[in-house]
């Protein structure tokens, strides 16, 4: 658990920094479009979430299974689980696709599994 949080951290922050820094060249990567007017600002603030998403990983990291590292275990996964839906209906439905897309999507799947097989079974189940 500890290496995913770690991962987490380091890949949403530097996600994080890239939106807040050149968001029409992540649009560009991941979409294919650049963006501009309202997107840069809501790109902007999508990128401070994923900065604030970052620093919650890495200081959870070293919390053992407490409530709040479940916590936030669970909304990592509902978070990669959404975000590999959007990017993956970007692609297939929108057509819009940089070259970073699909792999985008594989790794936000990966982390969405790596985060069910953290948080273990199912309560009553083994």
């Amino acid at each position: 658990m500890k290496r995913l949080l770690i991962l987490a951290a380091v890949g949403e922050t530097a996600t994080g920094v890239a939106l807040l820094v050149v968001p029409s060249l992540v649009g560009q990567l991941l979409l294919g479009a650049e963006l501009t007017g309202i997107a840069m600002v809501v790109a902007r603030v999508a990128g401070i979430a994923l900065i604030a998403l970052g620093v919650a990983c890495l200081l959870a990291r070293d919390d053992g299974g407490s409530p709040a590292q479940h916590g936030l275990l669970c909304g990592m996964l509902v978070y990669n689980t959404a975000a590999c839906g959007v990017l993956g209906y970007a692609g297939t439905m929108l057509h819009m696709a940089g070259v970073l897309l699909w792999p985008a999507v594989l790794l936000h799947m990966a982390m969405a599994v790596w985060c069910l097989r953290c948080l273990g079974p199912l309560p009553g189940r083994k």
